[in-house]
């Protein structure tokens, strides 16, 4: 036996926080490891030592080894806990933590190594007889072998890359003259990525749900699971919700697959947390997609139905222990669901954002659990992965953990920056997800058939901007704040392409008359600012609670979930670009990976100018209109800010 008293979380945001709570219950002393952006997180904070490891780009910080090991050798650690992500499923990084004397609190690098390589794995689960989708495995050097080898497997198929997960370097291909850009786009994604731009073929099981297994093993023979997680509610890859039980895997079923994850992680002599991931088809067939061989993103559930801490299990494991239960003594009660609250806009392709954090408040409902890496004044950066918290609901039942979680998600107030909260609170009230509908690829048919308009701010919103712009809302019931007393102001606001001048004018108090052009003229009474932050108002004579926010020249109104950022424009507002202007912008602030065009070059409307990485994801920055291109304004391996401007087109 191992004994941990000073463990090193080699992670940042919500997963090395809550590491460090299971830690901390145990009685071992927690270090955490950080950069220059993230020195105020709350993952540092917590920590009973923490270290500075560089700036912040990742790979001189999060995944620079040397540094983290000098960081464990600094603060006294034996163990190193590596969350997810990052230097989690390197298999480099365990052997030099064991080198170094250090215990890694995962599984052997063997392991690690064999399931990282995707094709490596899926030839082994062939011969432990766990069910494979069909594909091709034999390298992409040779395109007309791609070509055969995809025509063999049939349309449409998944180019994915060897080396990855969490959605990056995958692409769909539904029809042949797809494949050869499918492969470049994945292969370069992936390179960025994990440092390998290996790719497979693999047959695309439409309609399908994805189904993973938590595993467990430890060094003395013992390997169980601990049930189901279905994931099946995704967009680009990428898990939004995440619920256990599956609503349509029964106790056989449940068997069945459990038996096959555990034969999986048997066979390469794991030890450790792993999950297996299977897709589920219609016949209830069940395929391997692959094994990820450290704790996942959506371990609470998991946590809540069986009672279990796993974060605790791992500890005990890489100290040396056993299993705290066997096979007979796991037992699945009630239901847990999780929501992923991200950065990002859902009605802009999901890109990634970035900002300040002005305000947040997690949820404190009944049968809610936060994890969360934010605090009020952080800033969002564009370094990290863009998920913000995980905020899960439980219940007896699935219906009542659908109440639970929605209760939570509302809850959850977070303004200063963009998110996907108002899409998840309309996704979970959905008759889809009530009905378990949602497969792996439905969102993204959704959204490629008829993407989802922005829901519009509400005439509260518009007028509790006003007010906030105003100082209305500074506190108490404010009944006039201008100098030339009882006369309406004027307040000059920008939402989207809109821009309204609302009218103010004070009655009295507490009393406001707010005149909205084209949308309503409204009697506002009682405004007043409780200590929470929250405005209370009464509208039209029904009272209203809200979370409003002015910071510089914008204001954020948090409208029963729906969240909207107001400007003050200024005279000489910028006009929204249009296509016809030809200048084509960064959508977001980030590394250009590549440059597709050279100044000179005729172009086709939708082709790709140049690759941006943010956030851990690449995106294609696409010509707006046909024409040539007159100036470029980026560089492969420059940084650029959002807006930034990548090309200058001539039109046709």
């Amino acid at each position: 036996m191992t004994r941990i008293d000073v463990l090193l979380v080699a992670n940042r945001g919500e997963i090395a926080a809550r590491v460090m709570r299971t830690a901390k219950a145990m009685g071992i002393t927690t270090v955490a490891v950080y950069t220059e952006a993230d020195a105020a997180a709350p993952h540092v904070r917590a920590a009973d030592r923490a270290v500075c490891i560089g700036a912040g780009p990742v790979a001189d910080s999060y995944l620079a080894v040397d540094r983290i090991l000098d960081a464990a050798a600094r603060t006294g650690a034996q163990a190193i806990h590596p969350g997810y992500g990052f230097l989690s499923e390197n298999a480099a990084f365990a052997e030099r933590c064991a080198a170094a004397g250090l215990v890694f609190v995962g599984p052997p690098p063997h392991a690690i190594r064999l399931m990282g390589d995707k094709v490596q794995a899926k030839l082994r689960m062939i011969e432990a007889g766990v069910p494979t989708a069909p594909g091709y495995h034999g390298g992409v050097e040779d395109g007309t072998r791609l070509a055969a080898e995809a025509e063999r497997i049939g349309f449409p198929l998944l180019v994915k890359a060897s080396a990855g997960g969490g959605g990056r370097g995958m692409r769909i291909v539904r029809s042949a003259p797809e494949l050869a850009e499918a492969v470049a786009s994945a292969s370069s994604e992936a390179r960025g990525a994990f440092g390998s731009g290996e790719v497979f073929l693999e047959k695309l099981v439409v309609g399908a749900r994805h189904i993973e297994i938590q595993v467990f093993c430890d060094a003395h023979g013992g390997a169980i699971h601990l049930g189901e997680r279905e994931c099946s509610v995704q967009r680009r890859h990428q898990k939004i919700i995440e619920e256990a039980p599956s609503p349509v895997v029964d106790a056989e079923l449940r068997a069945t697959m459990g038996a096959a994850a555990v034969a999986a992680a048997s066979a390469i002599g794991y030890v450790g947390a792993g999950t297996v991931e299977f897709l589920l088809d219609d016949d209830r067939n069940f395929y391997f997609l692959e094994m990820n061989t450290r704790l996942q993103v959506e371990h609470p559930v998991t946590e809540c139905v069986t009672g279990q801490d796993l974060v605790a299990w791992q500890l005990r494991v890489a100290e040396g222990g056993r299993l705290p239960l066997t096979q007979p003594e796991v037992a699945l009660r009630g239901w847990a669901i999780e929501a992923r609250l991200y950065a990002e806009d859902p009605y802009a392709g999901f890109l990634p954002q970035t900002g300040d954090v002005l305000r947040w408040r997690p949820s404190d409902a009944a049968c809610t659990r936060v994890d969360a890496g934010i605090r009020e004044g952080q800033v969002v950066s564009p370094y990290y992965d863009p998920m913000l918290a995980k905020v899960i609901g439980t219940g007896a039942t699935r219906s009542e953990a659908i109440r639970a979680v929605l209760a939570a998600v509302r809850g959850s107030v977070i303004l200063g920056v963009t998110t996907n909260r108002g899409f998840l609170l309309d996704l979970l009230a959905s008759d889809a997800f009530a009905g378990a509908e949602i497969r792996t690829d439905t969102l993204d048919d959704r959204f490629r058939a008829a993407p989802p308009a922005r829901p519009e701010p509400s005439a509260v919103a518009w007028a509790s901007a006003a007010l906030g712009r105003c100082g209305a809302l500074l506190g108490g019931a404010v009944e006039v704040w201008r100098s030339s007393g009882d006369y309406p102001a004027a307040v000059e606001l920008q939402w989207g392409t809109q821009r309204r001048t609302i009218r103010v004018a004070p009655r009295g108090r507490g009393r406001f008359a707010v005149t909205i052009p084209d949308v309503a003229v409204l009697e506002v009474a009682n405004v007043e600012r409780g200590d929470d932050g929250r405005v209370t108002l009464d509208v039209d004579g029904l009272r209203r609670r809200l979370d409003v926010v002015v910071h510089g020249d914008a204001v954020w109104v948090d409208d029963e979930g729906h969240v909207h950022g107001f400007t003050e424009p200024g005279p000489t507002a910028r006009a929204d670009d249009t296509a016809a202007d030809g200048k084509v912008r960064a959508p977001m602030g980030g590394r250009v990976v590549s440059v597709a065009v050279a100044e000179g070059d005729r172009v086709e409307r939708g082709a790709t100018l140049a690759i941006i990485e943010a956030m851990k994801m690449e995106h294609r920055v696409v010509a707006t209109c046909t024409g040539v291109v007159q100036t470029l304004g980026v560089a492969s391996g420059a940084q650029v800010v959002a807006r930034a401007i990548v090309a200058v087109i001539t039109p046709d």
